[in-house]
């Protein structure tokens, strides 16, 4: 396995189920996480240049369907979450859903964030829409979603491990990833190690003028 593989994989499996992730993050609309002395960005850097998967997945509100090819040329924020989870999701959608209504029309322009389901068996267009008003995240993330069949490849390419595997809500891959306009991964973050609202809005921002 190669070195950017094996990153890859470590990324993706930040398990959830971190019994102090609430009373760590209770500040998160603060930079309360210590900022890097090396480095353009504040989440981790993944060695060498690690890809955006390939993927064609339609939202979960019915709106079309959002293609990986297509986001060329843009910032692409990612995260993996389950609209069941009471663990970290909550508070994964919560910061973004702050950090990114702080983003100017002309940044929302060069930029997209998306929600990956890990769980299509509990994610129906009414249980999302809930999930994502009740953490002040509606109209800043799109949901994809699609049949564990068609989410498989999608989690395999993204190294991910899913609660549809775990059968556990609160046991899956939960981390942000951050891509270049050129599609490359350049910051990842993680509940109670350096996700924070002025955490995502710095590399946000940092990936744009890079």
């Amino acid at each position: 396995m190669s070195k950017a593989t094996l990153a890859v994989v470590v990324g993706g499996l930040s398990l959830v189920g971190a019994a102090t992730a609430g009373a760590l993050l209770r500040s998160t609309d603060h930079d309360t996480f210590g900022v890097p002395s090396q480095g353009l960005y504040r989440g981790s850097e993944p060695p060498g240049r690690i890809p955006l998967p390939r993927f064609t997945l339609p939202r979960s509100d019915g709106e079309g369907v959002v293609r990986s090819e297509g986001l060329r040329g843009r910032i692409v924020l990612t995260t993996f979450v389950d609209s069941a989870c009471k663990d970290v999701c909550p508070i994964i959608v919560g910061t973004l859903g702050r950090a990114l209504r702080q983003l100017t029309p002309k940044e929302r322009g060069r930029f997209v964030a998306l929600a990956i389901s890990v769980h299509p068996q509990v994610d129906t267009p009414a249980h999302v829409r809930r999930f994502l008003s009740q953490h002040g995240a509606v109209g800043q993330l799109d949901y994809l979603v699609a049949p564990v069949a068609r989410m498989k490849p999608v989690w395999k390419s993204f190294h991910v491990l899913s609660a549809a595997e775990t059968h556990n809500a609160n046991l899956h891959s939960a981390d942000v990833r951050i891509f270049d306009r050129n599609g490359v991964w350049v910051s990842n973050m993680n509940v109670g190690a350096d996700l924070s609202v002025a955490n995502v809005l710095h590399d946000i921002r940092q990936a744009m003028k890079a």
